[in-house]
């Protein structure tokens, strides 16, 4: 079974405000970009990926990821990140309709194709199914088999809301690189000790960062 994944990107000028001690406003939007851009080249990478459909309106965001091989789909809601991810999972479905769909975060800089084909195959064992990040708090990963609603509930304590939507708890051994979202400067510097994507580390070679 292989996958068609839903990766969503915002804005880059409004992306990781969290990362303001870290990465400063000139820096920050192209720190973001590489994120999503190491995200997304290491799904395409994974054989249990037919493909990915990102989700943006940044123009500078939908150049750089369709030149590494995903599909770019509007942000026509502009609701924020469910309705994103919900408009584009009916828009996958809307010409697969048999494909099983993810939501996958943009903020993975440290994914491996290998550990992401590891949750994916997990995910195919049941209706709807999520993985919770590295802090145990949020998201990481929400899967839908076909004919199942994603229904995401991306946000604040989303592991907690995933799990009351009735989707299952995925707890795979060895996936560090599909829990390690980046929302701050100590989340970086767990990923950099995972060891980042190219465009990440191109960008933050650039950066001061303690502990590194």
């Amino acid at each position: 079974m292989q996958w068609t994944l839903v990766v969503p990107v915002k804005p880059l000028a409004r992306a990781k405000s969290r990362l303001a001690d870290t990465a400063d406003d000139g820096v920050r939007p192209g720190l973001a970009l590489a994120f999503a851009q190491d995200t997304v080249a290491a799904a395409l990478a994974c054989p249990a990926v037919a493909d990915v459909a990102v989700v943006t309106d940044d123009a500078r965001a939908g150049r750089e990821l369709a030149a590494l091989g995903a599909g770019i789909v509007p942000d026509e809601p502009g609701g924020g990140l469910n309705a994103a991810l919900a408009h584009g999972a009916a828009t996958v479905r809307a010409s697969r309709p048999e494909s099983p769909v993810a939501a996958l975060n943009a903020d993975l800089p440290a994914l491996r194709p290998a550990e992401l084909a590891r949750v994916l195959s997990a995910a195919t064992q049941f209706p709807r199914a999520f993985l919770p990040d590295a802090a145990g708090i949020g998201t990481t990963l929400l899967a839908a088999a076909p004919g199942r609603e994603l229904a995401p509930a991306f946000g604040t304590d989303s592991r907690a809301r995933h799990r009351a939507s009735g989707a299952v708890e995925l707890s795979p051994g060895a996936v560090d690189s599909v829990r390690q979202d980046v929302d701050t400067g100590a989340d970086l510097r767990l990923a950099l000790a995972l060891g980042v994507g190219p465009h990440t580390a191109a960008v933050a070679a650039r950066l001061l960062i303690p502990g590194q």
